[in-house]
């Protein structure tokens, strides 16, 4: 082994300074690789609602996936660079004696932040609710749009 020959001590057989942290790395490695099959066969729950967020020359579009709720239970804030949806999931009350096979709904109050890539106008953020998809058209801030720059001669 290369330690105790660099520190002039003999090697003493079976005693491996680093033998244990290698089989703590390897136990800690076995336990993330669980994890990640999990999370790859779906087991966690996801985070919601879920959105896309893509933009042009002049405006962010915001669009979160949110089935069955009313706007008139969504709270949309905005500032500076950050867009804030806060709402509650109401499901239906199953029979108290349902058995379930499967539960991938649950309600209640969810709350998802979002950090914009760059300034925005919060004044003038325009929402609309459609077919379960809440989009919000974000204007950039005067700052963050791009600006054509003439070559002179």
């Amino acid at each position: 082994m290369f330690f105790p020959r660099f520190l002039g001590m003999p090697n003493i057989g079976s005693m491996r300074p680093f033998e244990e942290l290698n089989r703590m790395r390897k136990q800690m490695d076995r336990i993330m690789d669980s994890l990640m099959d999990a999370k790859a066969q779906g087991l966690q729950s996801g985070v919601f609602p879920a959105i896309n967020l893509t933009e042009d020359d002049n405006h962010f579009y915001l669009r979160a996936e949110l089935p069955g709720i009313k706007a008139d239970d969504l709270d949309i804030q905005a500032t500076g660079r950050n867009i804030t949806i806060v709402g509650e999931r109401k499901l239906d009350t199953e029979d108290a004696a349902a058995k379930y096979h499967r539960r991938e709904r649950e309600g209640g109050r969810f709350s998802r932040a979002v950090a914009m890539p760059k300034e925005i106008d919060a004044d003038r953020v325009e929402a609309r609710m459609q077919n379960g998809v809440l989009t919000l058209k974000v204007p950039k801030s005067e700052s963050a749009k791009p600006r054509r720059i003439a070559i002179g001669s």
